[in-house]
């Protein structure tokens, strides 16, 4: 189990109401981690549609959560 911290950005941090969080999660991969909190929070993306970061580094969605690490979502920008 890792006990990580979660960054939510734009419209993520609307869905979930809350700018961060930390959670205990035994996901085995980051993808799974961005499922489990997609189901709690009703967040609007799917996870091919965002980029993920890991202590603010872009990272791959197949890493495992580790221990103490901030995890990022970062949803699409749009603008002009």
């Amino acid at each position: 189990m890792a006990r990580v911290t979660i960054l939510y950005f734009a419209a993520l941090r609307d869905a979930s109401g809350v700018a961060c969080e930390v959670v205990d999660s035994s996901a085995p991969d980051l993808r799974a981690l961005y499922n489990e909190l997609q189901a709690r929070h009703a967040l609007p993306f799917p996870a091919r549609q965002l980029r993920v970061a890991v202590d603010g580094d872009f990272a791959a969605w197949d890493e495992a959560p580790r221990d103490g690490t901030e995890v990022a979502f970062i949803p699409p920008v749009s603008g002009g």
